[in-house]
């Protein structure tokens, strides 16, 4: 199964139930999710970065398996933004490990 972007126009304690949901979902089939959702993202499995490279119109899209250092850094990145601070790399790790 793929969703993307399922939890649209959600956050905080809703889109935590969304990613428990799609994590129970998962134990008993493939599922991929295309999120921005740091608390969906922190449920998964394993992380994948999709980024776009190139310039102009020779833009290639480019998937990076993320591990674990690197997942908590990018849900840090979606929690804090640009400057990623010390306080979103902890709020990062308790979301993955809750």
């Amino acid at each position: 199964m793929i969703f993307d972007e399922v939890d649209q126009g959600v956050g905080g304690a809703v889109a935590d139930a969304v990613g428990m949901r799609l994590k129970r979902l998962s134990e008993g089939a493939q599922v991929l999710v295309v999120t921005h959702s740091p608390q969906v993202a922190a449920r998964a499995d394993d992380h994948w970065r999709v980024r776009k490279a190139g310039a102009g119109e020779r833009l290639h899209a480019c998937v990076d398996m993320l591990g674990v250092t690197a997942r908590e850094e990018e849900i840090a990145r979606m929690l804090s933004g640009a400057e990623i601070t010390d306080a979103a790399r902890a709020a990062a790790r308790a979301l993955m490990h809750v």
